[in-house]
């Protein structure tokens, strides 16, 4: 029971930093590999602080803030390029924050990693368990809804007319800038959120653990669940942290089971590129036309 728990809660936690990302990707039409700076300044923050002798929510609250400051302060000089040319402005972030991490041992602890994060508490009462799956449920249920009121109103037209035809909509009088950099800031705030909840759940942190191998993945999950529809990418997250623990279960021999699995994964995530280009629960190309 307590692994199932911890599969579900690590599927909650990278199904809110999933959605995170779809709202640069599949609305904005930015592409980050810069996730795991956010998710882990969320976290680091967050733990540091609650060690430091803050309440959780304040120390959160922080995180929060902090990631959204810092990506406005990386994305501002970056909003006159796009395509290749932010995803290398995004990785060479990535890389630059994993090395600080790495390096800052007097507060980060580097390799070694901040031990002993205290749990989040409501009432006096340690979320763990079945009350932290809870928590999580509910904040991607809540996640979703916002995400939602907030790519139907004129804000999220107006992200999706600056990703279809920038030009277009900068004739039409709407300020492209303003409109990412609020994008930018709102997606770098919920991936912090879900770094605290990460920090608090694992109660250790390290460097690698923000890597942009995790950068990587959640864009996988993104694409793999569809960019743009929101429920997507949480339906991604959920399956590339539950497949690889199912590849587990497959009858392989000893020697040569994780090099297997590792194919196995790699050949499912082929075939749904080729079957489903659009993913899992993206429209295609002919029903996004027929929708509008």
């Amino acid at each position: 029971m307590d692994y199932v728990i911890h599969i579900l809660t690590t599927a909650g936690i990278f199904a809110i930093l999933a959605l995170s990302l779809d709202l640069l990707v599949g609305f904005g039409g930015m592409i980050s590999l810069a996730s795991g700076v956010f998710f882990g300044i969320g976290a680091y923050s967050s733990a540091l602080l609650v060690k430091a002798g803050w309440p959780v929510a304040g120390a959160m609250l922080a995180g929060i803030g902090l990631s959204t400051l810092l990506s406005l302060v990386i994305a501002l000089p970056a909003m006159r390029i796009r395509g290749v040319y932010l995803l290398i402005v995004t990785i060479s972030v990535q890389m630059i924050f994993t090395t600080i991490m790495q390096n800052w041992r007097s507060v980060t602890g580097g390799d070694a990693g901040v031990p002993n994060i205290p749990p989040i508490t409501l009432f006096d009462l340690k979320l763990r368990g079945v009350a932290f799956v809870a928590l999580v449920a509910a904040s991607c249920a809540l996640l979703w809804w916002l995400l939602r009121r907030m790519t139907d109103s004129p804000f999220g037209r107006v992200l999706r007319a600056i990703r279809d035809d920038e030009a277009g909509a900068a004739s039409l009088g709407k300020d492209a800038t303003a409109a990412k950099l609020a994008a930018f800031g709102l997606s770098a705030g919920v991936a912090a959120y879900a770094g605290s909840l990460y920090a608090h759940y694992n109660s250790y942190i390290d460097p690698l653990s923000f890597n942009i191998g995790l950068s990587i993945l959640v864009l996988l999950m993104v694409m793999l669940g569809g960019a743009g529809t929101l429920y997507g990418p949480m339906v991604g997250a959920v399956v590339l942290t539950i497949l690889p623990e199912a590849l587990k279960f497959l009858p392989l021999p000893p020697g040569i089971a994780p090099a297997l699995r590792q194919f196995a994964y790699g050949a499912l995530l082929v075939a749904v590129v080729f079957i489903r280009p659009q993913g899992l629960l993206g429209k295609a190309p002919s029903q996004r036309h027929a929708h509008r």
